[in-house]
């Protein structure tokens, strides 16, 4: 956990403070989130899939969240721009966190991956036939 603690750690002021408020809403709103270091970036992992991140914009240093399958959610603040699967949600480091815009599309998100996980379980394990009684 040493990287993820020296990205946060190493950003200066608004954005140190806005990214680690991320990092606690992210983690706080479901229990089966998890933390991990990956593509040298803080991501955070649902049920051990990947899940959403926290990146900063190069142009304009602006912070945001990205969620991986954000092409399936529908949200007014997610915007795709050229990406193909994900959505990013822009957070003003100088303004208090929207939070509950972002505690609504990580609901959203979640329970796509539920949705997903339970389709992906019946489809894995197909009803057994009932016997019938003579």
């Amino acid at each position: 956990m040493i990287e993820i603690d020296d990205y946060y750690l190493s950003k200066p002021e608004p954005l140190k403070g806005c990214l680690l408020s991320l990092r606690d809403v992210i983690l706080r709103s479901n229990s089966e989130i998890t933390e991990a270091w990956k593509y040298s970036m803080p991501f955070f992992c649902f049920r051990k899939r990947m899940f959403c991140y926290l990146w900063i914009q190069k142009k304009t240093a602006v912070p945001y969240i990205g969620i991986v399958e954000g092409r399936n959610i529908s949200h007014p603040r997610l915007i795709q721009e050229s990406r193909s699967r994900m959505k990013i949600l822009l957070i003003d480091p100088t303004k208090d966190l929207p939070v509950k815009v972002i505690v609504t599309i990580l609901k959203k998100a979640a329970r796509l991956y539920e949705v997903q996980d339970a389709v992906r379980r019946s489809k894995k394990s197909p009803e057994k036939p009932q016997k019938r009684g003579i």
